[in-house]
């Protein structure tokens, strides 16, 4: 690994972290993360809108769920609109018409998800463009200066992304170190540290020394924020709690902690036990697209022959504005309206869109919460139990022993 010596934090007024309160039990934690575009709730759920819209969401509708903080993505928007569009408009918030906060991964999970049209080598990432094949060439200076272009509030280095099921060591080895050695170009090629705050992403694979090896490396460099990176990508959920419980254990109290690609609510529930605020995840509107609602007792096939006569509110007691009544200032949408229209019509997507992200917000809300009263141990208990409806049997195994791990056993009653 290459050593570094120390750099006083890059863009510090343009990010601060006020830590609340503190599990007395787990490492949860609850915070407010002080950005340009106002201050944002920690642990937080940001929704992914890649391409600078959240698919089924208008801007307002995005607001009105209490989202301060989403995602665009960079390789995307470099193709489409691309960095000259995003410059003549002046970036990403007014292309979109977002008045709040938003963060860009850098394009390094391209690296995976459209491996084939890639080629990674120092200078950078080589590919082939998805809607016609033309060539791009992503080096970490071209990444941040993108980033740049866009203005998003939270900006992510270039790293080398391996899949963390790949039996290459070698290959994670070296990929873990040249992540290192580009955050140094991202940090020497970034223009607006006032106002764009610069995350770190550790990686690693599943190698808990690489990991620890690669966050003392990372933490040198002092950004104002660090990103976990390389997991959500087929591993166990062992593996995957293992490796972020390995990694905050090593991270400072005052910066904030973001796991990547994490969006299923037992992930986020035991993430936050294990000391991590930020995720992101395409998984609530991908979802809705096929037809799922996400409640506090499961996911529910709203497409299921069952739901086509059953005119309750796609979860009773949501205070979202697909479930409220019409009395309540709501839409008063029933599981048969989005049964009659998810296979057929963009409407119940939409609306599942909505419900979907709501319901992740509102669990962090409710999370936030129980971190700041210190009663999040029984939180976690009554999440559990809703969920699995009071059958410990179906709790999942990796959760468990992962909250055991921090002091809260879910098989023993309290």
């Amino acid at each position: 690994m290459p050593s570094h010596d120390p750099m006083p934090p890059p863009g510090t007024s343009a990010l601060r972290y006020e830590l609340l309160a503190k599990c007395s039990t787990t490492r949860a934690r609850a915070a407010t993360l002080h950005l340009t575009h106002g201050p944002v709730p920690l642990p937080i759920f940001m929704p992914v809108a890649t391409q600078a819209s959240l698919k089924g969401l208008t801007p307002k509708q995005l607001e009105e769920t209490g989202c301060r903080l989403c995602l665009n993505n960079t390789y995307h928007l470099g193709l489409k609109p691309g960095q000259k569009t995003l410059d003549a408009i002046g970036g990403a918030h007014k292309l979109q018409g977002w008045e709040h906060n938003i963060l860009t991964d850098s394009g390094g999970f391209q690296m995976v998800s459209l491996l084939q049209l890639a080629q990674v080598t120092e200078e950078g990432v080589r590919f082939l463009s998805p809607h016609d094949k033309s060539p791009m060439l992503l080096t970490p200076e071209h990444s941040i200066s993108l980033q740049n272009s866009i203005g998003s509030d939270i900006i992510m280095q270039l790293d080398d992304v391996i899949a963390t099921t790949s039996p290459d060591h070698a290959r994670i080895t070296s990929a873990t170190a040249r992540s290192i050695r580009w955050l140094d170009r991202c940090i020497a090629a970034h223009r607006n540290p006032s106002t764009q705050a610069l995350f770190c992403i550790i990686q690693g694979g599943l190698s808990l020394p690489l990991r620890r090896q690669c966050t003392q490396e990372m933490l040198a460099r002092n950004t104002p924020g660090i990103a976990i990176g390389g997991l959500s990508g087929g591993e166990a959920k062992s593996s995957f709690c293992a490796v972020v419980s390995a990694v905050t254990e090593l991270l400072p109290e005052t910066k904030p902690r973001y796991v990547m690609g994490v969006g299923f609510p037992d992930d986020l529930v035991v993430s936050v036990a294990l000391g991590a605020d930020m995720f992101d995840c395409v998984w609530p509107t991908r979802t809705a697209r096929f037809g799922n609602a996400v409640t506090a007792r499961g996911t529910l096939n709203l497409r299921h022959q069952s739901f086509a006569e059953d005119f309750r509110p796609i979860e009773a007691g949501c205070g979202c504005v697909c479930c409220r009544a019409p009395a309540e200032g709501g839409l008063g949408v029933t599981r048969a309206f989005v049964f009659h229209t998810a296979a057929k019509e963009t409407a119940g997507a939409h609306l599942l869109s909505v419900h979907n992200v709501w319901f992740l917000l509102g669990l962090m809300g409710r999370v936030r919460e129980a971190v700041v009263r210190d009663v999040f141990p029984g939180f976690l208990r009554g999440y559990f139990a809703e969920m699995y409806g009071g059958d410990k049997g179906r709790y999942p195994e990796w959760a468990v022993e992962a909250l055991r791990g921090v002091g809260v056993d879910l098989m023993v009653d309290e």
